[in-house]
Order: structure tokens, then sequence, then C-alpha cells
């Protein structure tokens, strides 16, 4: 591929704020994205900007009392587009931006930080009830229905006398159709979980050897097809998650992405086979998946196994001295994106020519 044909990673627009910012989302169906952080004052803050001329308009500006580690929309309806988040206090909170003086929904989660969040069932994307999950430094991951108070509908923790570990990641998959359901959860020492929330079980546990970062499926609303995992030490893992083998698991390819940790991992919502990582160096990698000719093969037993294919790097850019904590697509416009960074600072990306991969 000669350097014309491939994509480019541009910086449209780059904001500086006056807090640290964790996590940022677009807004689904609109030109709007929301960030949340944390004032040095020590209270929590949820910006929603708005791409005007070329510029980030500031709509709103929320301030509450915890610092605010993550969010998502994807257990919201399109109609109402509520925003799920994950504070330092621990608390699951839902807010209605139109009037976010008080949540529509709120339960004390966790005994402490909320690392990490996912939603599915809403904005139309995956089949069944709406449900949160949440990852927490006390070790447990919790699925919640908004329309349930009080109680998680799931409680993933450890067993009587296992340690518990810190999870730093959840994501939702397998959403296919009203029963089926999963939730993926990676941890600090480097444990990677599968929990089949039909039978209530660990379907499935891997160890990559080094603090899972980011956990996220190509696609939330199809039967399992590939998840990617990043480490802290600079790879990340592509498990094919169609075939799984009795005692080897899923078949799986690493590559050695950034030089450092790799944050984040997103797929673009248009193609599940292109990816991008953020590392923390400030660095974004575009990568693409190719599939193996034959995605199975049988073991010496002649039962059928996995097999991976290969990833390989389309661009890179350096934006930030300072690690991207978080990244998304635009759900909306194929190649928009937006990321924010630990030099108190958000960038809405342009990536071009991605309708010719």
């Amino acid at each position: 591929m000669s350097a014309f044909e491939k994509p480019q990673i541009i910086a449209h627009i780059q904001k500086s704020l006056n807090y640290t910012v964790f996590d940022c989302k677009w807004v689904p169906c609109s030109a709007k994205f929301v960030s949340m952080g944390n004032f040095a004052r020590g209270t929590g803050v949820i910006q929603l900007y708005e791409i005007q001329h070329g510029e980030l308009k500031l709509l709103r500006e929320i301030e509450k009392a915890k610092p605010i580690k993550c969010g998502t929309f994807g257990a919201a309806s399109l109609q109402q587009r509520y925003l799920a988040t994950g504070d330092f206090g621990g608390n699951l909170h839902i807010w209605n931006l139109e009037a976010p003086e008080s949540p529509v929904y709120s339960v004390k989660g966790h005994k402490e930080i909320i690392n990490t969040i996912d939603g599915v069932g809403g904005l139309g994307i995956g089949e069944g009830a709406p449900e949160i999950v949440t990852g927490s430094r006390d070790g447990t991951v919790k699925v919640w229905d908004p329309r349930q108070k009080e109680d998680p509908v799931a409680n993933m923790e450890p067993v009587q006398g296992e340690n518990k570990r810190d999870c730093w990641t959840v994501a939702f998959g397998n959403a296919y159709n009203p029963e089926e359901r999963v939730v993926c959860a990676g941890y600090d020492n480097g444990d990677i979980k599968l929990f089949d929330l039909r039978n209530m079980s660990l379907r499935w546990e891997t160890n990559i050897k080094n603090g899972v970062c980011s956990v996220e499926f190509d696609r939330k609303d199809i039967s399992m097809n590939k998840l990617v995992a990043t480490s802290l030490e600079g790879k990340f893992h592509v498990f094919d998650m169609r075939t799984q083998h009795p005692t080897k698991g899923f078949a799986s390819v690493s590559e050695k992405a950034h030089k450092s940790t790799v944050w984040q991992v997103r797929h673009l919502p248009q193609n599940r086979e292109l990816f991008l990582t953020a590392g923390g160096t400030g660095g974004l990698h575009l990568w693409k998946y190719e599939y193996p000719i034959q995605r199975t093969k049988k073991d010496s037993e002649g039962v059928e196994m996995g097999v991976a294919g290969s990833v390989s790097l389309l661009q890179n850019v350096t934006l930030s001295t300072q690690p991207i904590s978080s990244l998304d697509w635009s759900p909306d416009k194929r190649g928009l994106c937006v990321c924010s960074s630990f030099d108190q600072m958000v960038r809405v990306l342009i990536v071009t020519k991605l309708h010719k991969m």
C-alpha cells in the first residue's frame, strides 16, 4: 500500500481543559461529546461539547461531589440518551444531560472506585434488556438493570479465600438474541475472565502476564467473533472467539504495539476489522485484522480449534507527550474520533480513507 492510499490520522480540533480528564464519549446521533474527570479541588466534572464550524463549543458543565472515572451511553434509548457514570466513591449514576441536577438513577455499586463501565441493550445495539456493567478496585464486576433499583442482576466476585484483583476493564458481547450475553473483564494481574450471563458461569479465563488495560469485542450485537485485550507492557492480543477448544481455549495473536502501556482499544463501528490502540507515550495506532484462510482446524484428537489471523499496522501518529487515557469513535460519522489525554486535552480527530480498507 502506497503512502497516498494509507489512512491518515488528522488532529482536527484540540482543546485544553482545566481538569484531569479520564473518559470521553460521543453523544449518539449528534455532533456532541462528553468529557469526564476531576478538578484539582477533588470534585467531579462532566462537560458537554458540540462541534460548531470547526470549533468546540461548551454547552454545559456539571460539577459533582466525586471525581468521575468512566461513562457510557450503551444502555440508553436513542430518545433519552442518558449518560451512565462510575465515580471514585463507587457510585453508579445515570444522568439526563438536559436536567443534570440530580441523577435519574443512583446506586452505591461498589466499596471502592469504579474503574470501568460498559452498556448494552440501548441505542438499538444488542438484543435484550438495557444493562450496565461496572468493574471496581474492590475486585467485583456487577451487572445492573436500570429498571431495577438497588441490587445488581449479576455479581461476579472472588470466591472465599481468593485474592481480590483490581478490575480495570469490562466489555459486553455476544448480545445477538434476547437470551445470550457475556461480559469480559480484565484485571491488574493479567487475568481475563469471560462470564456467561445466561448460565451465570465463568465460561473461560486466561492470563496475559501483564495488567489488562482495555478489552473490547469487535461487535457487541453479534455472535462472539473477535476480542482485543491490551496490556501494561505495550502488547495487545486478538482472540478469535468463534471456536473454543475444551483445553486450549481461544486461538490468539499478539502484537507489540507501543513502547509503553496500551491504554485503550476501540473498533471502528463501520468496519470491525479496523481498530485503534492508544498508548502511554501519547500515540495512536490504527490496525487491520486479516482472517486466516481457514478459521478452524482439528487437533490430534479430531477436536475443532480456532486459528488466529494476523494484524498489520496501517498508520500511527503521536499526539501528546502524555498517555491517551480514552478514545471513542463516532457511531454515526465514519472516521470521526475523540480522545483525551493526561496533558488535560481533548482532541477531535479525523481518520481518512477508511472506506477503502
